[in-house]
């Protein structure tokens, strides 16, 4: 239950008898109500108050749901000794002064004076002759966000204006129905209580025909204090709550980091004798190399510094080996052909950019293509389906397969494993050079991280031998279909 279903919960007990128990000795709504009318009846005669049109009685059918036998149903315009407007005129406004309110800095069951107008002191005496704003008095929206609230338990100088009003109370605690209201306009339907087209308006004529739960002044202020100690709790709550969503959030995103990270540490699955090392799997490596050295299909480089102590990041298992990514795979660099010039382009072969990669994701379909004329003339090689693509500048360390022919731009590299049986080591790679990237040695570009060929054909790879290679992805893929389980 979030912290707003579990606010939305406690309002909706308090106003159904449920928060707190009924007590006899506190009498009971009717004798209140016969009360209130004795009052009301005593002010109109001494002209303190006008007499107000009847309310038409609750019937039957109007009663949302069932209130304690000590309880009653009522109007609030009923139960309260007068309603007013603010000025239905636009005061004048000063630089400074006294406050003057409007619906708009009524929110939080407070007033907010950060944005508020100002009006004279003169001003403020034509309109406070009108509004009567006394201890208790309780101030509701009728614009905008209708229904918001704000009781004023010390008096002070302000004015308001005609889209918000004031309803005073005798014998009434105005904190119940403050939450009363909160609760019909925040917590259910109040489209019996609005007119207008487009814009809800609320008027004093509906402020008086709202149905109020009525219980006894005592259990009123009972239930208050009630709902003011559980509210305290939700506030706490709420941080509690948010600390879990944050962690659900991160939850299958950070198990498969995990599941990554034992992977690539050798912990993922158990070591087996019968496999073989990885240093017999890296000298057949080096037997492939020197063999497409010798038939002109790849070009000898420098040889790359020894692995030195410093660099490794972490332990490996013992028929493990550390190796450089020049040493395990041939790898083409992607290009751009000219923006300018339409004949580079048309829609004959696909042309992958970073944006038509996902991370673990498949390469079907392109947005781009480019021309037969720019294959044969740009490019010097096309990548057949099954390649491995990996970007290496902006966003480093995405990798996605191939399920079609095509080339690619310049922030992309197509990787051939100089050593493989049925993809194992290329979806080896596929699952973990995202983590391997990420050790390269980055370099700050203008619009973000980017590798080099230097830096790529150093980056370190942690070597398993090629059966283990396949029974680490397996169990990455079984994992990972565990932790998307999850996520849904």
């Amino acid at each position: 239950m979030t912290p707003q279903q579990l606010k939305n919960s406690i309002l909706q007990f308090a106003i159904q008898g449920k928060l707190v128990e009924q007590r006899a000795d506190e009498g009971t709504a009717e004798e209140l109500y016969q009360q209130i009318q004795e009052e009301k009846q005593k002010l109109i005669k001494e002209g303190k108050i006008k007499k107000e049109k009847t309310l038409p009685e609750i019937t039957e059918d109007e009663i949302p749901f069932e209130i304690p036998n000590s309880w009653k149903w009522v109007r609030l315009g009923t139960i309260a000794r007068e309603l007013n407007d603010g000025v239905h005129y636009a005061p004048k406004y000063c630089e400074s002064g006294i406050p003057c309110f409007s619906a708009k800095d009524i929110y939080n069951f407070q007033l907010n004076n950060d944005r508020c107008n100002y009006i004279s002191a003169e001003e403020y005496q034509k309109i406070n002759d009108k509004i009567k704003i006394q201890s208790g008095s309780l101030l509701v929206t009728k614009s905008g966000s209708i229904g918001r609230t704000c009781v004023i338990e010390k008096p002070f100088p302000f004015g308001l204006v005609e889209s918000v009003g004031v309803i005073n109370f005798t014998s009434i605690f105005s904190k119940y129905i403050q939450y009363v209201i909160n609760t019909i306009f925040y917590n259910g339907s109040n489209s019996e209580y609005t007119n207008g087209i487009g814009v809800k308006h609320f008027t004093l004529t509906l402020i008086s025909s709202i149905k109020i739960p009525l219980p006894p002044l005592a259990e009123q202020k009972r239930i208050v204090a009630k709902i003011e100690e559980l509210m305290n709790l939700v506030d706490e709550y709420k941080d509690s709550y948010e600390q879990l969503v944050e962690l659900n959030k991160k939850f299958p995103s950070d198990i498969q980091k995990s599941i990554l990270q034992y992977a690539i540490q050798g912990k993922l699955v158990e070591q087996r004798a019968d496999e073989g090392t990885a240093e017999e799997l890296y000298q057949q490596i080096q037997e492939e190399k020197q063999k497409l050295i010798k038939e002109g299909k790849i070009k000898k480089e420098k040889t790359l510094p020894e692995i030195t102590e410093d660099e490794i990041p972490f332990e490996i298992p013992k028929s493990w080996k550390w190796v450089r990514f020049y040493d395990i795979v041939r790898f083409k660099i992607g290009k751009t052909p000219p923006r300018a010039e339409p004949e580079w382009w048309s829609n004959d072969i696909p042309w992958v950019s970073i944006s038509d990669m996902s991370d673990y994701g498949k390469v079907s379909t392109t947005k781009e293509k480019i021309s037969i004329k720019a294959l044969n003339e740009k490019f010097n090689f096309i990548s057949k389906v099954g390649t491995l693509l990996m970007s290496f500048k902006l966003t480093v360390g995405r990798t996605s397969i191939l399920q079609i022919d095509a080339v690619h731009n310049e922030a992309i590299i197509s990787i051939f494993p100089l050593v493989d049986e049925n993809y194992v080591f290329r979806n080896y790679l596929f699952y973990l050079l995202p983590l391997f990237a990420k050790w390269g040695n980055s370099n700050n570009a203008i619009k973000g991280k980017t590798l080099n060929t230097s830096s790529l054909n150093e980056m370190l790879i942690p070597l398993p031998p090629l059966a283990e290679q396949k029974r680490i992805v397996a169990k990455i893929e079984e994992l990972m279909a565990l932790s998307n389980q999850l996520k849904r």
